[in-house]
């Protein structure tokens, strides 16, 4: 067993083995050996800073997870950034991030300023494996920083209070407990494939890159998820292994009256929402693995999740995400800081070679308790039998489809538009998404309100996942009396309003 003194370590792949996959055919490890060739002399050509991250803003390619494959075995951190998000979101991001280097897909370039945006196709995969590198001096002699904890990456969470997303500096070590502990209850045999058609700005996307990498296994890269496509590959193609879903996604797949899998198919690890547990029923009767977990970016994906049964991946009791990846910890907590007996829920705290060790230019005193402990703002509890539930994620946090948003920004974005002086945005439970965006909004002297015109509005500072679907005017919204809005109340004051106005 793998305690916090002892960094993993992980066999280096052999080079005829294979990693990539996509509908552009298929590349090896020896592939990337060569890509690594030509992507560091491309850096030195260029006069790459190496003590700054390097950014990417581009699409789903091969090309794309060459880079970072290639950034990790070089040891240049990276930042990835969201295609979705607007200017004003990614410039703020790239001005604290300070990337030397942005690759950017040409079409998304206008949104960014730096001085230094590159067309990602100069890194074109077909024409790096075609060219002989012959490194300079300087390429020959890098040696890459690979140390446990050095920064492999920042990613970026949904905003607090404040709207503004939070930067998680993720470290080497991280990483490489991630992958050991995953590791335990699963990994893919080399040359099959994990089936990768998550975006590759968050961690759960890149965590498949990297464990591949580390395990010497092979991924599939889609640039979207398409239903029809995965169905196939799923139950027919024996050198698919594993998937990684979101709820959504799950459940488009088991519309499919056709979709099972393989008998040699060993799990589809799911995370990134709430969990219909209707899912994981229909699931165990049709014998497919799932596996539903628990983590976030502060703990470089799951940090907690169900063993792998066999033969059909049951699990019991169905709520359950499982039990602690060790050597990981986990509390559960009441208001006054103090551990709860089982059975109880309270708020859970965190501690492990998996857990950041802070965020980036922040305060982090509200974060870590004195002894290290992570503070999650999550609520759940633990059975008898160690195993975690979860009550409710972040009180700042809505996740639909896969895709986190903060409420505070989406209100702030609505509170500076003409006639609406407050606002109230959460989550509502769906079918398709997980959760849906909705708001409340209050108008100056009880005005009506256009929704398609402000969500119009709302596309020039907002990403397409944030904008509310549903927009109500209602005439004041629930507080304290320190004039705090009681988020408890609006899923209710929601309905209530939606009642009315479809009675009229």
């Amino acid at each position: 067993m793998v305690n916090s003194d002892e960094i993993p370590t992980f066999s280096a792949p052999r080079e005829d083995d294979l990693f990539l996959g996509s509908s552009f055919g298929l590349h090896s490890y020896g592939d990337l050996k060569q890509f690594e060739r030509f992507f560091l002399q491309f850096l030195f050509d260029f006069d790459h800073n190496f003590e700054k991250p390097i950014g990417f803003l581009a699409p789903s390619s091969d090309t794309l997870i060459f880079a970072i494959a290639a950034c990790w075995n070089l040891g240049i951190p990276i930042a990835s950034f969201d295609t979705k998000a607007t200017s004003d979101e990614l410039n703020r991001q790239i001005e604290q991030v300070d990337p030397g280097l942005v690759f950017v897909n040409q079409e998304l370039q206008p949104k960014i300023d730096h001085p230094d945006a590159i067309d990602i196709k100069q890194l074109d995969l077909t024409r790096s494996l075609e060219i002989d590198v012959v490194l300079g001096f300087e390429a020959e002699n890098y040696t890459p920083t690979t140390e446990p904890d050095n920064i492999f990456g920042y990613f970026f969470t949904s905003g607090t209070t404040t709207g503004i997303p939070k930067i998680v500096p993720l470290k080497r070590r991280q990483m490489l407990f991630a992958a050991k502990a995953s590791a335990e209850n699963f990994k893919p045999r080399k040359n099959h494939f994990w089936l990768l058609c998550l975006p590759l700005n968050h961690i759960g996307g890149i965590s498949i890159i990297l464990r591949s990498l580390l395990y010497g296994s092979a991924i599939f890269r889609m640039k979207s998820f398409h239903p029809k496509m995965i169905t196939t590959f799923l139950t027919e193609n024996k050198l698919f292994q594993a998937a990684s879903l979101v709820p959504t996604m799950l459940k488009r797949l088991l519309e499919r009256s056709g979709f099972f899998v393989h008998q040699n198919f060993k799990a589809i690890l799911l995370g990134g929402g709430p969990i219909n547990t209707d899912f994981i029923k229909e699931c165990r009767n049709k014998g497919i693995p799932l596996v539903p977990s628990y983590g976030m970016t502060e703990t470089c994906a799951q940090i907690a999740a169900n063993p792998i049964l066999k033969p059909s991946g049951t699990y019991g009791p169905l709520k359950s995400v499982g039990t602690v990846l060790k050597p990981n910890k986990i509390q559960i907590r009441d208001e006054k800081n103090k551990a709860v007996s089982v059975n109880t829920t309270g708020e859970i705290w965190i501690k492990g070679p998996q857990v950041f060790d802070g965020y980036l230019n922040l305060d982090n005193k509200d974060y870590f308790d004195a002894n290290g402990w992570f503070r999650t703002g999550d609520f759940g509890y633990f059975n008898a039998k160690n195993q975690l539930f979860i009550d409710s994620r972040r009180s700042d946090r809505i996740i639909t489809g896969g895709e986190n948003v903060s409420p505070f920004e989406v209100e702030s974005k609505l509170n500076g538009l003409t006639n609406i002086t407050e606002s109230a945005v959460f989550g509502i439970t769906d079918k398709e998404w997980g959760q849906k965006v909705v708001a409340l909004v209050v108008t100056k002297n009880g005005k009506p309100i256009n929704p398609p015109s402000i969500k119009e509005e709302l596309k020039q500072s907002l990403a397409d996942y944030k904008i509310p679907k549903k927009i109500i005017k209602v005439d004041e919204l629930p507080k304290t009396r320190t004039d705090k809005i009681i988020r408890s109340k609006l899923s209710e004051l929601f309905l209530n309003y939606t009642e009315q106005e479809e009675k009229s």
